[in-house]
């Protein structure tokens, strides 16, 4: 259990956690439980629904003791969801968290904290697994961001995004998603952030998040071409020089990491 240290003004650090969703009644709940899970005590968690029409809407009211704030109306895409919850965000720490991800035990926003009391940190990434969606105990893919560095940005790889915790004045520094994106303004968000700004980051070397496999970013060869257009893109605005021949082997990479999960 987390203990509150009253001099050093540890437990004072609110994290606020972000989700959105849309029509996720079938992930939500394991999205939910997982925070609750959490021994962090001091957890802003807001909810952005995009006005779903399953039964989402009526597990966000049943977990209102968790849910500090949440709002369900049309949004024009992931990204503007995600744009919404930020500006309700009043944690000095932001982390996101996908309506079909769950964190991979109860002490990772703890771990998060410690990190952030280094005042010289400014952002916070880790490992995530994808999992099976059908036996959420059997891992398919292990996502390491052990090796990553902001050369890579050019190459097509960026450190896990939703393991990605940062300061949330940097936000309003620099700026939320860019909505024109379809597929890739995380991507171009950790360039403005890590590689234009230069943001000081930490690296955990811990499984912070399990991903059910599956997604927008990896659904069949349309959705990949988009978003290897829009990483092109992000860095090109960006002052990355890159182009086809430097993004599309990281998928030698992927397949690597299929068969090479410890």
């Amino acid at each position: 259990m987390w203990l509150k240290d009253e001099d050093s003004g540890f437990a004072k650090m609110k994290i606020s956690l972000i989700t959105v969703s849309y029509n996720s009644a079938a992930t939500i709940k394991d999205t939910i439980d997982s925070i609750r899970s959490q021994d962090y005590p001091d957890i802003e968690y807001i909810v952005v629904d995009g006005n779903s029409k399953d039964n989402t809407v009526e597990i966000l009211k049943e977990n209102t003791s968790l849910i500090d704030r949440w709002i369900s109306e049309p949004d024009k895409g992931i990204y503007d969801a995600m744009n919404k919850a930020l500006k309700l965000a009043t944690g000095e720490v932001v982390g996101i968290l996908n309506s079909d991800d769950f964190y991979s035990s109860n002490q990772i926003i703890s771990q998060v904290a410690t990190a952030f009391q280094d005042p010289t940190t400014d952002a916070v990434f880790g490992d995530l697994v994808f999992v099976d969606p059908r036996n959420l105990k059997k891992v398919v893919r292990k996502y390491s961001s052990a090796n990553w560095h902001p050369k890579k940005f050019a190459r097509g790889f960026m450190p896990a995004h939703p393991t990605f915790f940062v300061r949330r004045k940097f936000y309003e520094q620099f700026g939320l998603f860019k909505t024109d994106y379809r597929i890739a303004a995380d991507y171009e968000l950790l360039i403005r952030f890590l590689y234009v700004h230069k943001l000081r980051y930490k690296y955990l070397p811990i499984t912070m998040v399990n991903m059910r496999k599956g997604g927008v970013s990896s659904n069949g060869i349309k959705s990949n071409i988009i978003l290897n257009n829009e990483i092109i893109r992000g860095c090109r605005e960006n002052g990355i020089s890159t182009n086809v021949f430097k993004v599309y082997p990281k998928y030698f990479i992927k397949l690597f990491e299929l068969f090479h999960l410890k």
